[in-house]
């Protein structure tokens, strides 16, 4: 039997089956040495992939599924953002591997506040780092287990950003790098379970087409296939303050996620 493993800044359960689902940017600490520098909004920590874990978990656990999720906020620093801090989506609004910017774009620090290149390496090697060795270790074990390994980074955002994107953005959001992260059957069955239902909408590799985590990770030439879902708040939660899981409408979204989840472990490597 499997037992969980953790870090002081992640959790790791592994599982039985060749899925490893991850969950970078639900964590909601930051450390007290830290609280000072920020404005007093940002320690509400609004931009969270709310109850993610919550939704996610006994379809986690049913499909025998490995989890790894993190402690702290994405505003100390966002694991789904490469290490050398690329932007992600070049011409548009990006936030960066410290962030500086609430998604509405304001300062996210005080004044002179921010970190500086020191402050933002030492992040990376304590929080960063950890997390994506144990990411990669886990996908290493899978593969040794199985063959191969599948890689869900799964993701939540409010459905109005104007500061990221125009417009209000469909429900569903699956990203594959354009199919370069994963084998092209998986991008086209789960594109199937997508089109196949008309409770949401969905896109293919839209406005998000999977961060740092989804594109780097995602490597059919190692057996890594990687997936990303961006996921409305408003397909299972209320997306303003006191952003309440919504369990009604939980109830409704979650078995479109265990059918995109079982399509996905469906897939064989040739």
């Amino acid at each position: 039997m499997m037992t969980t493993s953790s870090d002081a800044s992640f959790k790791l359960q592994p599982g039985s089956t060749p899925l490893l689902i991850s969950m970078p940017h639900v964590g909601t600490a930051i450390p007290e040495d830290q609280r000072g520098r920020y404005q007093p909004r940002a320690l509400q920590t609004e931009d969270t992939d709310w109850h993610l874990e919550r939704l996610y978990a006994g379809i986690a656990q049913e499909l025998g599924a490995s989890l790894i999720v993190p402690r702290y906020s994405r505003f100390l620093i966002d694991l789904n953002r490469p290490p050398e801090d690329t932007p992600m989506y070049p011409g548009a609004s990006n936030t960066e591997l410290c962030p500086t910017r609430f998604f509405t774009g304001e300062p996210l620090y005080l004044d002179g506040q921010a970190p500086d290149a020191a402050e933002k390496q030492r992040r990376r090697e304590t929080y960063w780092q950890p997390y994506h060795e144990a990411l990669q270790a886990e996908l290493d074990r899978l593969k040794a287990a199985h063959g191969y390994a599948l890689l869900f980074d799964a993701h939540s955002i409010k459905s109005e950003l104007p500061w990221l994107f125009e417009g209000r953005l469909p429900d569903l959001n699956l990203g594959t790098a354009e199919g370069r992260s994963c084998d092209p059957a998986i991008t086209a069955s789960l594109g199937q379970v997508l089109a196949g239902q008309s409770d949401y909408s969905q896109v293919v590799n839209g406005r998000f087409k999977g961060g740092y985590i989804t594109r780097h990770y995602g490597r059919p030439d190692l057996s890594q296939h990687a997936v990303q879902l961006e996921m409305c708040w408003r397909c299972y939660m209320q997306e303003q303050p006191p952003y309440a899981y919504d369990e009604a409408a939980a109830a409704g979204v979650q078995p479109l996620l265990r059918r995109l989840l079982l399509q996905l472990l469906s897939w064989k490597k040739a």
